[in-house]
């Protein structure tokens, strides 16, 4: 396990021993897990004070869907969603808020109004003036896997060397968010579970995430109610199960376990009081068989 310590601003972020935990909170009206249950600002901010308490690390406030098939929304209403949440939790919360999004404007304006990281599914590349925007702003940036838009990734994702392509899109990423300014230091690597890949390629990612430590950035995962979750227990159950069945929530704290022993730093989830359990016992035993 490599062990890294993000600095910035005011903060600092110890990686390695402790799995962080990162609480999500989307503003958004059709999100896949939560359903847009969220949508109204009191309730994403009730939601994000929740997950704080709960344990929380970072927390991570979306206000565009990511699900398979998702059309675009313009940035100004997305800002409009993320920044009355975020300004009222940063005069509430110590923990730092993650703005989730993948344009620059809306990057800014959430910046301002008081979050200190991106995290940017389009790697920095879907916007070309993301890199600037966290260059500016000094904070660290989450660059992520996709194969293609979500509106496409889903479409028949196809690999020849998955863990092998997913390491050179990562390095590509490393290499263009340094070039561009970025300290190295302050770059979080994510293999995009449920982004491009069928359920047997996120199932191989995880449990191939060993593979990624050469890249030498903290590693944070995604499985949290996932569809490829539903999919894989649809075998054992006899029919796939509802997103917010508990098997879901079962599976979901399971591929979170493999992922810690294989090396994640950072765990991105819904529930956060079940995954605080989960990842400080597996921490106790990861230390143990040190």
């Amino acid at each position: 396990m490599h062990h890294h310590t993000l600095r910035w601003h005011h903060r600092e972020l110890a990686l390695g021993d402790r799995t962080a935990i990162m609480g999500i909170v989307n503003v958004t009206p059709d999100s896949f897990s939560d359903g847009g249950a969220f949508y109204n600002e009191d309730a994403a901010v009730n939601q994000a004070l929740r997950l704080v308490k709960d344990g929380a690390d970072i927390l991570d406030i979306g206000g565009e869907s990511t699900r398979p098939y998702a059309e675009d929304v313009p940035a100004i209403q997305e800002a409009a969603r993320v920044v009355p949440v975020i300004r009222r939790l940063t005069e509430r919360v110590p923990v730092p808020i993650s703005i989730d999004t993948t344009k620059a404007e809306v990057a800014d304006a959430a910046l301002a109004a008081g979050a200190s990281m991106i995290n940017d599914i389009g790697a920095l590349a879907m916007d070309p003036e993301m890199a600037a925007v966290a260059v500016r702003h000094k904070v660290p940036v989450i660059v992520m896997h996709m194969q293609g838009t979500p509106r496409t990734m889903q479409n028949n994702p196809t690999y020849t060397d998955l863990i092998g392509e997913v390491r050179r899109f990562l390095q590509d990423a490393i290499d263009r968010a340094v070039a561009a300014g970025i300290d190295p230091q302050h770059i979080i690597i994510d293999p995009g579970i449920g982004f491009g890949k069928t359920a047997a390629h996120n199932l191989e990612l995880i449990g191939r995430l060993a593979s990624l430590a050469d890249l030498k950035a903290p590693l944070l995962v995604g499985p949290s109610r996932k569809a490829f979750i539903r999919k894989t227990l649809a075998a054992a159950l006899g029919q796939e199960p509802a997103a917010d069945r508990p098997e879901v929530e079962t599976g979901t704290q399971a591929a979170i376990a493999m992922a810690v022993m294989q090396g994640a730093h950072i765990v991105r989830v819904h529930n956060v009081a079940n995954t605080r359990a989960n990842v400080r016992m597996l921490d106790a035993l990861r230390r143990a068989a040190a």
